[in-house]
């Protein structure tokens, strides 16, 4: 229970045109909704999720202490496709193949509008993908969008940022359950396992290693036990398929990759009219302070302010984390105001 309003539905879409030019039939978003929508729509955070990641995952930070206040806020998060609750290959036998940040937050304002007829953000925030998701918002519906927050995110997904999700999605490939396209006989446990041991050399730095963190702040008993806990039980507990596909959508993220700027991420970046705040993890081994310190001079409203943190890419999604909490509380309440 919580203190404040809540709701979950599930928004049909119908047979949703995609990026590519397939289809996706039958589509659907599902979605939560923490406190209480003002009478004139202004009051409105988007809060889309990352990798693997389902609403419960990355509700900690909502509260009248955290991040995001649902006692001043109308917060939705959106489901992204792909992670099994929402439109996924798991759910999905008929699955289109790739489906882009594009696809999502096209979706997502179908469901805005029709849902509670809401035109305008007072912020969009995201982390990881869910940052990806904000600066497409940001760039494709620059009119409706005041606020982007991205946090350890980028505008297009940097190659050693695509090398490191090439190697997982080989990982995967690689299984003998494979039958191609992403898809699986059976779950492969042996692939998984080895996804998430790939996955934890990424995800945190090689300072938070070296400082011990994952026993003194994380509580393992050693390092074998915190491979295994946190990182390979956390992936076997997503169908093999649903991780594929959101590797994919992770792979494509360009914000400009819209007929309007024709590839060209300068002019993107330079349509956005949101005030964007740019939160990169200053030891993120894949969505680099460099990345976001290159998109800055083309924006019209940009702060760039990296999380001081030894945590790498968990930096920017610290819920066992209170400094760098306190970190992310204290600067995007700042830009909310």
């Amino acid at each position: 229970m919580t203190g404040w309003p809540t709701a979950t539905g599930t928004f049909a879409l119908g047979d949703l045109p995609l990026q590519s030019g397939a289809v996706m039939p039958g589509a659907q978003l599902r979605w939560k909704t923490h406190g209480t929508l003002a009478p004139a729509r202004d009051n409105v955070v988007l809060y889309p999720t990352s990798y693997a990641a389902r609403h419960p995952d990355i509700e900690w930070l909502i509260g009248p202490n955290g991040v995001l206040d649902p006692g001043r806020w109308f917060i939705v998060i959106p489901d992204m496709f792909g992670n099994g609750l929402s439109s996924s290959p798991s759910n999905n036998p008929d699955w289109p193949g790739l489906v882009t940040a594009w696809d999502n937050v096209h979706a997502q304002s179908r469901l805005l509008a029709e849902i509670w007829g809401i035109e305008r953000l007072h912020a969009v925030y995201g982390w990881s993908m869910g940052a990806q998701q904000a600066y497409h918002w940001a760039a494709l519906f620059p009119e409706r969008v005041a606020r982007a927050v991205v946090n350890c995110g980028s505008a297009r997904t940097a190659i050693h940022n695509r090398v490191f999700l090439k190697g997982l999605m080989a990982v995967l490939e690689a299984a003998p359950e494979h039958r191609g396209d992403g898809r699986f006989a059976a779950e492969p446990a042996g692939a998984l396992r080895a996804f998430g041991r790939i996955y934890a050399g990424w995800a945190l730095s090689q300072d938070f290693y070296r400082a011990d963190l994952h026993r003194t702040a994380l509580g393992a008993p050693d390092l074998d036990t915190f491979l295994r806990t946190d990182w390979e039980e956390r992936f076997a507990r997503r169908p093999a398929a649903d991780l594929y596909a959101q590797l994919c959508t992770w792979e494509a993220g360009d914000i400009s990759r819209d007929p309007r700027y024709g590839g060209d991420l300068g002019r993107a970046l330079g349509a956005i009219t949101a005030r964007v705040l740019l939160m990169p993890g200053e030891t993120d081994l894949y969505f680099r302070v460099a990345d976001n310190e290159a998109e800055l001079p083309h924006l019209r409203d940009g702060v760039l302010r990296p999380i001081p943190s030894l945590w790498g890419h968990r930096a920017g999604n610290p819920s066992h984390n209170p400094a760098d909490a306190a970190f992310l509380r204290e600067t995007v309440r700042a830009v909310f105001e």
